[in-house]
């Protein structure tokens, strides 16, 4: 399918990409408002930066399955991260056109959903202590934040491609993918700020100009679910991998499988 053909026929999951990275970065701004900002009743009562990171993932985990679970997210297949879509390219269960305009549609959606916040909560925002809730390396520096995004990102499309290719779980994915996602921002962000996405990383970054570590988030997330793919082929081979839609089972059409030939879209 050329470029013109697939942005034809397949606008309406493009938009709802970019729509489900939006409305994912506008609840990553909300409530990193809400926990952290010094102004918040929330850090006076719960000073212990771990417990609201706790709280944050278990927001962010409901964001992503309400997201996953949605009528949009279960038309688009919910990736909202272009390290998905690519290694899903690299596994030819997404058509070239369709990952261009889906990596397309994510890093938009991800700009205007961190506009929409700065709308919303204005200078607060942009506080030190909430900074547009930009992902950035910690403390112990750049290398070990590299380190921390390749091995997250691997584990989680490891556990996407495990679980979706299994027919009594596969319905499941979205929530096992939600799980590690607030697991993640509970143990993991004081490493690398817990990123995995390119797209929701550079949302941030654009408002915050945090420019200087963002080659991390470009590199280790697709880097690692792509050996995450390959470990996966590997072992399993590529016949094993499910159609690249987190939640597939529902009667919405998909895009994917006619591409790979499973089904018509």
């Amino acid at each position: 399918m050329t470029i013109r053909a697939a942005l034809r026929a397949h606008w309406p999951e493009y938009l709802m990409e970019g729509a489900e990275l939006g409305l994912f970065m506008l609840s990553a701004c909300a409530f990193t408002v809400l926990l952290f900002h010094p102004d918040s009743s929330v850090p006076r009562a719960l000073p212990d930066a771990t417990m609201r990171r706790l709280l944050i993932g278990i927001a962010m985990g409901l964001t992503a399955v309400a997201l996953i679970y949605s009528p949009f997210g279960k038309r688009s297949g919910a990736h909202f991260n272009p390290s998905l879509t690519l290694t899903y390219l690299r596994l030819a269960r997404v058509a070239p056109a369709d990952a261009l305009f889906y990596v397309l549609a994510q890093f938009t959606g991800a700009v205007v959903g961190v506009l929409l916040a700065a709308l919303v909560f204005g200078a607060r925002l942009g506080h030190a202590g909430v900074n547009y809730a930009a992902t950035l390396p910690g403390p112990h520096g750049a290398t070990l934040a590299f380190v921390a995004e390749l091995a997250i990102s691997f584990v989680l499309m490891t556990v996407v491609l495990v679980v979706s290719s299994q027919p009594r779980l596969a319905r499941f994915t979205g929530l096992f993918a939600a799980a590690l996602v607030a697991t993640y921002i509970t143990v993991e962000a004081p490493l690398s700020g817990m990123s995995m996405n390119p797209a929701r990383s550079f949302g941030s970054a654009f408002f915050a100009r945090a420019w200087s570590g963002l080659w991390i988030y470009f590199v280790a997330p697709p880097l690692g679910m792509l050996l995450a793919a390959e470990t996966y082929v590997r072992f399993r081979g590529a016949r094993a991998v499910a159609c690249a839609k987190l939640h597939h089972e529902n009667p919405t059409r998909c895009i994917f499988c006619a591409f790979w030939g499973k089904r018509d879209a």
